[in-house]
């Protein structure tokens, strides 16, 4: 018999127990004196109360404390700290500094006068110091991870006193007053904001004086979109986003020279108690003189800066009036045109600037680009001029490599087996002339899969777990611009319009079949605000085939009982055509590093097998299935600190037959007529990016569970066609560039459609239906721990979560009290990047 890879109930509930007791022990041990850590005469500062906040944002009012208590969530650093400093003796590391340094001296002094040598002992030394003196301000890699006491300063509690009432009064609290005591028992000190708000002031009139009535006819046009109204509470923060509202509004309509520093805004709060009378002044630049409005004159484009030909002249070439410079015009100037906002004759427009910089870096043909001007002197000394003023644009773009390799390596962790993998992308850039963008990319690799046809009863059903091979490859073109029978670029320029042709083919070998998929896409991107991306893809096709003569014959008996107990794995091993036409509607206001307070929305919907009768006349041997598939997953950011974030996540997806389809499954004659989804389009649950304590598409469907032998089968994929789920996520600082994470996942999956024969050979498979009247009951739960390595360029993911609640089940559905870290309780997940 083999030994077994899990822990029974009872072995696992004693084991729990008493790492449990081992933790309290150790708090105690460390924990009970923290003040012991404190210099004489010095107490801990051990809790902040702001008391008397009603109006007011007490959030942003704790955020001005100058000092904070030690972090205690969701570990005490404090107790870190202090566990650290038993292990931690500061003369000791002093002696082995001194030490260091003079073993290195004299090894420097040997190696003369070899300089290469001594230059690298002289880093070494430095490096080694380096450690050293690190280790004497800051402790031992413990102590780095805690915190040190924080001890209790009186001028910094007086000077969070001035802030605060800073603050109250800058909100509008004129009356408010602030006051702070503090308490200290046992040398822990408790100190207490006492605020007094006071009634808060509002605006009755805002009023305006502008000298320059050009500016004023501006100004009052737009007062629709101030900030400021009348019965709105004085903020000084809102005032100084008008004041920034008011120059971006000039530097639109062409003043140039228009600064924020023209612009001062004055309250009154003499006239009635508890109200403002704002007034916005917009100077003149000097006594008697108005504010310039620019118009430029004339638009230059040089698309090699940087590069310097001795002795050789730029070539020119004029498109709209615009000059056109190059020493070779590698790419065509309609191109760089349409991206062009910046146009001779139009007013100077600061939104026109930033839009054509940024529409010329979505090219990717440019290492950076630049929109600088320069005034035009007089022609004469006329009035028109001393109010007129002309511009020339000159825009520089210094161009990219034209090619970029990049090559990643890297290993996964699935199904208990690590895999390594290699892609290898080639980027070229505007092979056409026309500011393409050409990418060829080839990936292979090894994943571990579980072995469907291998399962072993003596360790609870888990199957052998197997490296599967994969190799595939993929051709990409990007064209700056809607390839359409029309041509309206010219207004579709601002939304950065964008055509991609795609084709892909993958091949995938393991020991129980063989199967290729090609694929071919054909998308519409463009860009409705910074944040916000359409692509609609009105050709999808791809072609999935696993030859008959490749699929090994008890993996087909196998598929053919799953099929019989209900689980459609057999119709992705049939010939399938795919044709589809989707739309993906994508809201992200976060970074690539997720460092925003910030929201996620991304809405896809799919239909597919419209026109299968065209293909099916064409290709009489494969199958087209006609669905339709929808999903939506929203994203939160919320930023409670400078590292530190709670995320939450509601991600939905739905997919249905619209008609029913005749196949022949593979190995059989007879033909079968049912409500069939490709495979692929199916939903799944479970993964790291799921619900993390179940492996990748192994949770679910609803509270059904396949069994072999009679107990779960771990290896079968588990598709739905309706999936619910969400993840909550708290991030933090640990160490350096290491965050942690704590986590819990729900969710599942079910089918939405009642099969009567599959129900009459199985009465359980009713389960994975979906019903409002039990699938809250059926929501699996996970929960658990992460870390986080961030190098900025990369970050790297250790999530290890643990079963909470299984529906699935057969028992006791709290899967809680069996913990244990065998595959079937816990998973381990690797990956880059965040989960969501």
């Amino acid at each position: 018999m083999k030994p077994s890879l899990f822990v029974n109930t009872l072995g696992a509930s004693q084991l729990w127990r008493r790492l449990l007791l081992v933790c309290w022990l150790l708090l105690a041990l460390v924990g009970c004196a923290p003040t012991k850590l404190l210099p004489p005469g010095q107490n801990l500062l051990n809790e902040i109360e702001l008391k008397g906040v009603d109006k007011a944002d007490a959030e942003r009012m704790q955020t001005l404390y100058q000092q904070q208590p030690n972090s205690r969530f969701p570990i005490p650093k404090l107790l870190i700290y202090q566990l650290g400093t038993n292990f931690y003796d500061s003369t000791k590391v002093r002696r082995k500094l001194n030490e260091d340094l003079e073993r290195y001296n004299q090894l420097i002094a040997e190696a003369r006068p070899d300089s290469v040598e001594v230059a690298k002992l002289t880093q070494k030394r430095e490096r080694r110091n380096r450690r050293f003196q690190q280790k004497l301000e800051k402790g031992n890699s413990i102590m780095r991870i805690g915190e040190p006491p924080v001890l209790y300063d009186t001028a910094l509690t007086r000077q969070t006193v001035t802030q605060l009432d800073i603050f109250l009064k800058s909100k509008g609290f004129f009356r408010s007053s602030v006051y702070a005591t503090d308490t200290v028992e046992d040398r822990r000190v408790t100190v207490t904001y006492h605020v007094h708000e006071g009634l808060p002031f509002h605006y009755t009139q805002l009023n305006y004086t502008i000298p320059d009535t050009a500016v004023e006819r501006r100004v009052l046009a737009s007062r629709p979109q101030s900030l400021l109204h009348v019965g709105d509470q004085y903020d000084e923060e809102v005032i100084g986003q008008e004041r920034t509202r008011l120059e971006t509004l000039l530097k639109n309509a062409g003043y140039y020279d228009f600064r924020e520093q023209y612009i001062t805004l004055e309250a009154d709060t003499s006239f009635a108690p508890t109200t403002v009378r704002l007034r916005t002044f917009v100077a003149d630049p000097a006594p008697g003189q108005s504010h310039r409005l620019y118009t430029i004159e004339r638009v230059s484009f040089i698309s090699d800066a940087g590069i310097v030909r001795f002795g050789v002249a730029r070539d020119t070439i004029v498109r709209d009036s615009v000059k056109f410079l190059a020493y070779e015009h590698k790419i065509r100037p309609r191109i760089l045109d349409n991206k062009l906002e910046v146009r001779p004759g139009d007013h100077y427009s600061l939104a026109n600037t930033l839009l054509t910089q940024r529409q010329l870096g979505t090219l990717d043909m440019f290492r950076f680009n630049t929109v600088n001007y320069r005034r035009l002197p007089r022609q004469s000394n006329t009035l028109a001029d001393s109010v007129q003023g002309q511009l020339a644009a000159i825009v520089n773009a210094s161009p990219a490599k034209k090619f970029q390799e990049t090559t990643e390596f890297g290993g996964t962790y699935v199904s208990g087996l690590v895999g390594p993998f290699a892609n290898v992308r080639l980027r070229v850039r505007n092979p056409f002339g026309g500011a393409e963008v050409l990418e060829f990319g080839i990936r292979s690799g090894f994943e571990g899969q579980y072995n469907i046809a291998s399962t072993d009863d003596e360790t609870s059903g888990n199957p052998d777990a197997v490296l599967t091979t994969q190799i595939g490859g993929n051709v990409n073109l990007v064209i700056p611009q809607f390839i359409i029978p029309f041509r309206p670029q010219r207004y579709l320029v601002q939304y950065n319009p964008r055509t991609r042709i795609n084709a892909s083919y993958t091949f995938v070998s393991r020991p129980q079949y063989t199967r290729t998929n090609a694929e071919a896409t054909y998308d519409y991107i463009w860009q409705r605000s910074e944040f916000h991306q359409y692509v609609f893809t009105p050709a999808d096709l791809s072609i999935v085939n696993t030859p008959f003569n490749s699929i090994d014959p008890a993996f087909l008996a196998n598929l053919q009982e799953l099929s019989n107990q209900g689980f459609p794995l057999i119709q992705s091993f049939t010939r399938q055509l795919v044709p589809s036409i989707n739309f993906t509607s994508l809201y992200n206001s976060n970074d690539f590093n997720e460092t925003r307070d910030a929201r996620y929305l991304r809405l896809y919907a799919e239909v597919g097998g419209l026109t299968r009768k065209i293909y099916q006349t064409v290709f009489p041997d494969l199958n087209v299935f006609n669905f339709a598939r929808f999903s939506a997953d929203y994203r939160r950011y919320i930023k409670l600190d400078s590292k530190s974030y709670f995320v939450y996540r509601f991600n939905v997806g739905a997919a249905r037959a619209l008609t029913p389809t005749t196949y022949y499954p593979p190995g059989s004659d007879e033909q079968q007529t049912g409500l069939i989804i490709p495979y692929d389009k199916f939903v799944f649950a479970g993964g790291s990016s799921s619900v993390r304590a179940w492996a990748p598409r192994r949770l679910g469907p609803g509270s059904f569970s396949t069994l072999i032998n009679g107990k779960q089968n771990l290896a079968q994929e588990q598709p739905g066609e309706l999936l619910l789920e969400g993840n909550v996520e708290y991030r933090f600082p640990l160490y350096s560039f290491i965050n942690g994470a704590v986590f819990t996942d729900f969710g599942n999956v079910w089918l939405l459609h009642a099969d009567v024969s599959r129900i009459e050979k199985n009465p359980d498979y009713k389960n994975a239906q979906f019903a409002f009247n039990r699938f809250y009951k059926e929501f699996a739960v996970g929960s658990g721990f992460g870390l986080r390595f961030d190098f900025t360029f990369l970050i790297l993911r250790l999530d290890i979560a643990t079963k909470v609640y299984d529906p699935t089940y057969p028992g006791n559905r709290w899967v809680i009290r069996n913990f244990g870290f065998g595959a079937r309780q816990t998973a381990f997940n690797l990956g880059i990047g965040y989960p969501f």
